[in-house]
Parts: C-alpha cells; structure tokens; sequence
C-alpha cells in the first residue's frame, strides 16, 4: 500500500469510517507489531501494545498533517513511544531488588559513608533549586520509577510536557552538581 493511501485511510479514520480504520490496521498492523516486539522482546506484550497503538491511532487520527511526513513514520512513532513507555512502566520485582541488596556490600568504612552522605546532600540542595511540582516529578520518575505517562497523568500535563520537564531538571541538577 502507498503512502498516499495510508494517508487516506488515516484522514477516512478521523471521520470515524469503521471500514478505514479495519484496512489500516490490515494495511500496518504487521510492520508496527514487529517494532513493538523488537522493543519490547515479548510477543504477548508486544500485542498488548498493538491494541494501544491503533487506540491512540483512532483518537488522534484528526491530528495526522499528510504533508508534514510519512504516514508510515507518524504511525511507526506512535508504536515506538507506545512499547517505550510500557518498558518504562515495568518495575522491577521485589525479589530481584532484595537479592540485589543482599550481593551489596554494607560494610563500608566511614570515608565512603562520609562521602555518600556529602553527595545526598548535594543532591537535596540541587533539589531544592527547582520548582516544587519539578522536583517531585523528578523524584517519582527517578526513585519511584513512575513512567512518564503515568507522571504526566499524575499533574495532568501532556507527555511531552512531562518529558520537557524532566529534561530541563535534568540538566538544571547536572549544572548544580558539577558547580
């Protein structure tokens, strides 16, 4: 199938034509299922994705500008953010983090304790430097492990609201941090 007819099934999709959307997915359901699975390296979750993926495809359908890009690119970069932020999402067992702590050393001597404890503070001091709603969202994205879209459900801003905001305090640390 052509560019221009997955740009027109995508402009039949976003005046809710059922018919369009079943020969778009028919047309890329293949090609985005195998980035979703390259991705995420599980078939069952790459399709659990896939159902993501043309959800978003059929919300956001009135957005696609044809002349802006590819067809195939915009609905490759929905499928690609989509098994990102389910990687994203997964946490770690708390098994695995247990045996994680259990091969760590505790017993440090207290130069290595003094100086842990000198880069904490740093860190909190850095942290005070940045807007509060920033600096708990840069918390729960880093400590708690929060995907950025559940971040970005949390404060109710769009993800790439919630990207640019954890960006620019990134670097805003690293700036504090190397001073």
């Amino acid at each position: 199938m052509t560019s221009e007819e997955i740009a027109g099934l995508i402009g039949r999709v976003a005046i809710g034509d059922r018919k369009a959307f079943a020969a778009l997915y028919r047309a890329t359901g293949p090609k985005l299922l195998s980035i979703c699975v390259r991705i995420l390296k599980d078939r069952a979750e790459a399709e659990d994705a896939l159902q993501e993926v043309y959800i978003k495809i059929w919300q956001r359908s009135s957005v696609f500008a044809a002349s802006t890009g590819a067809p195939s690119s915009w609905l490759a970069t929905i499928a690609r953010n989509q098994a990102i932020d389910i990687m994203r999402a997964r946490k770690p067992a708390a098994s695995e983090l247990d045996s994680a702590y259990d091969l760590s050393d505790d017993a440090l001597d207290p130069e290595q304790q003094a100086v842990i404890r000198d880069e904490g503070r740093r860190i909190d001091t850095c942290m005070e430097e940045l807007e509060a709603d920033r600096a708990v969202a840069v918390r729960n994205a880093y400590v708690e492990g929060l995907s950025y879209q559940e971040l970005a459900d949390q404060f109710g801003v769009p993800l790439n609201t919630m990207r640019t905001w954890l960006r620019r305090s990134l670097l805003k640390l690293r700036e504090c941090m190397e001073r």
